[in-house]
C-alpha cells in the first residue's frame, strides 16, 4: 500500500522572493552602469545599487540556510547562495578597484546566473505544488 504525502516548504518562497531581488539588484546595476557613462547621478546609484545586491545576496544565503533542514531539504541552495555571495564580493573589489575589462562581464555573468536559479526555484515549485510525492 502507497501512501501519498506532502513536504511542507514554508521558507521556499523566501528563497524565490530573495533571489528574486538578487535578479532585480543585478539589472539595475546594469542599468545604472550605463548612467555611470552620461549622468553625475549614474555613480550613486551604482554605489547604491551596490550595497542593495550584497544585501540580497546575504539576505538569499540566510534564506537558503533557513529553508534547510537537516533531513528535510538539499542543501544545494546554500552552496548556490555561497556562490553568489563570494561571486558579489568579488565584484565589489573589483569595482572599488576600477577593474571594468572584469567588473562588467563578472556581472553579466551574475546576472545570468542569478536569472537561472530565479527560474529553476520557480520551476521546482510549480512542478513541486502540483501534488505530493509517494513515500
Amino acid at each position: 500500500m502507497t501512501t501519498l504525502t506532502t513536504t511542507e516548504r514554508r521558507s521556499l518562497p523566501l528563497v524565490e522572493v530573495a533571489i528574486g531581488l538578487q535578479t532585480t539588484a543585478i539589472f539595475f546595476q546594469a542599468a545604472t552602469a550605463g548612467m555611470l557613462l552620461v549622468s553625475s547621478h549614474g555613480e550613486v546609484l551604482h554605489s547604491v545599487g551596490a550595497r542593495v545586491m550584497y544585501g540580497a545576496s546575504m539576505l538569499y544565503l540566510a534564506a537558503a540556510i533557513l529553508a534547510w533542514r537537516p533531513g528535510g531539504g538539499s542543501p544545494r541552495p546554500i552552496l548556490y547562495a555561497t556562490g553568489f555571495l563570494v561571486l558579489a564580493s568579488v565584484q565589489v573589489v573589483l569595482g572599488i578597484a576600477h577593474r571594468p575589462a572584469l567588473h562588467v562581464p563578472l556581472g553579466v555573468l551574475m546576472f545570468g546566473l542569478s536569472t537561472a536559479a530565479l527560474a529553476q526555484a520557480l520551476l521546482a515549485r510549480r512542478l513541486g505544488g502540483a501534488g505530493g510525492r509517494r513515500a
